[in-house]
C-alpha cells in the first residue's frame, strides 16, 4: 500500500486538484436554498411593496407627462444641468428615440434607471458617510464592495428570481447591488479628500461635527460623489438590461425579444436607444458634478 501510494506522489504533486474536491456548487445551492427558506416572505412583504410602489410611481409621473412637454422638459433640464448644448442633444436625442417607435419602453427604462439609482442613494450615502468616518467599518465594506462589483451580473437573477419571483421587480433589486458600490466608494473618498484647513476652520468657529460633515465636507466632496452618482447611472443603466431577462420592461426587453427572434432590426433599435439614453444621462450628471459648489472651490483654488 505505501509503496502504490510513493508511486502515485509525483503525480499528485504535478496535480495537487485530485487530492481535494471542494464541493462549491453544493455549498451555494444551500445558501440560496437556506437564504429563500428563511427570508424569502419577508422579502416579498416588506422589500417588494416600496420598490415596486417608487417604481409605479416614476412610471405613472414619466407616462402622464405628454410627449411635447417631456420633450421641452429634458431640454430645459439639459441646460440648467449642463449647458445649451446638452439640452439641445437630450431634445434630439429623445426626438429620434420617439420617432424611432420606443417612446414607451424608453419611459419604461427611465422609470426603472430612476427607481434603481433612488434606492442607490438612499442606501449609498450613508453607507458611503459612514465608511469616511470609521477606518474599519470601511475595511469591512471594502471586501463587500469587491465582491459586488465583481459578481457577474447574470448571477444576481438566480437569487432575486428565488426570492422575489419573476418581474420588474427582482430586476430593480438585483439592479440596486449591482450599482451602489460606485455611489459608496467615491462618497467615502471624497469625504476623506476634504482638505484638513477646512475642517480645522469650521473647528475653529465652534462648528459641531455633524456641521462639518454636511457644511464643510459634503459640499467640498459634492463633485466626487456625482461621479459615483454618474457611475451608478451607467452601470443601473447596464444591469437594467440584463434584468430584461427575468421580466423587467423597457429597452432591455427590445433588445432580449429581438435577440430571442433573430430580430436584428429590433435588438439594433433597442441598443441604440440605451447608448442614446445612457450618453444623455451622462452628459447631464456630469454637468451637475461641474457646477457643484465643491468644484467651483476646487477650479478657484
Amino acid at each position: 500500500m505505501v509503496d502504490d501510494i510513493s508511486g502515485l506522489f509525483p503525480f499528485l504533486v504535478l496535480n495537487p486538484f485530485d487530492l481535494i474536491d471542494l464541493p462549491a456548487r453544493d455549498w451555494a445551492n444551500d445558501l440560496v436554498n437556506w437564504s429563500v427558506a428563511i427570508f424569502r416572505d419577508a422579502f416579498r412583504a416588506y422589500v417588494s411593496p416600496p420598490v415596486r410602489a417608487v417604481m409605479e410611481a416614476f412610471q405613472w409621473v414619466l407616462s402622464t407627462i405628454p410627449p411635447l412637454l417631456f420633450l421641452v422638459l429634458i431640454f430645459v433640464a439639459g441646460w440648467l444641468a449642463a449647458s445649451w448644448k446638452v439640452g439641445l442633444f437630450a431634445l434630439i436625442t429623445f426626438l429620434l428615440l420617439g420617432f424611432m417607435g420606443i417612446w414607451d419602453q424608453l419611459i419604461v427604462t427611465l422609470s426603472l434607471v430612476a427607481t434603481a439609482v433612488v434606492f442607490s442613494i438612499l442606501l449609498g450615502l450613508p453607507l458611503g458617510i459612514v465608511c469616511s468616518r470609521s477606518d474599519r467599518f470601511a475595511a469591512i465594506m471594502r471586501p463587500i464592495l469587491d465582491i459586488m462589483q465583481t459578481t457577474p451580473p447574470f448571477v444576481y437573477l438566480v437569487p432575486a428570481v428565488m426570492l422575489f419571483g419573476i418581474g420588474n421587480v427582482p430586476g430593480l433589486i438585483a439592479t440596486i447591488i449591482f450599482s451602489m458600490p460606485p455611489i459608496i466608494r467615491l462618497t467615502n473618498l471624497g469625504i476623506r479628500q476634504v482638505g484638513a484647513q477646512y475642517i480645522e476652520a469650521a473647528r475653529a468657529f465652534g462648528s459641531t461635527p455633524g456641521q462639518i460633515l454636511w457644511k464643510v465636507q459634503f459640499p467640498l466632496a459634492l463633485p466626487t460623489i456625482m461621479a459615483g452618482l454618474n457611475q451608478t447611472i451607467m452601470l443601473s443603466l447596464s444591469m437594467v438590461v440584463i434584468a430584461a431577462i427575468i421580466g423587467a420592461g423597457g429597452l432591455g426587453l427590445e433588445v432580449y425579444a429581438g435577440l430571442e427572434r433573430l430580430n436584428i432590426g429590433q435588438a439594433f433599435v433597442g441598443g441604440l436607444g440605451i447608448v442614446l439614453l445612457a450618453m444623455v444621462l451622462d452628459r447631464i450628471t456630469q454637468g451637475l458634478g461641474e457646477k457643484a459648489p465643491g468644484a467651483r472651490k476646487t477650479r478657484s483654488d
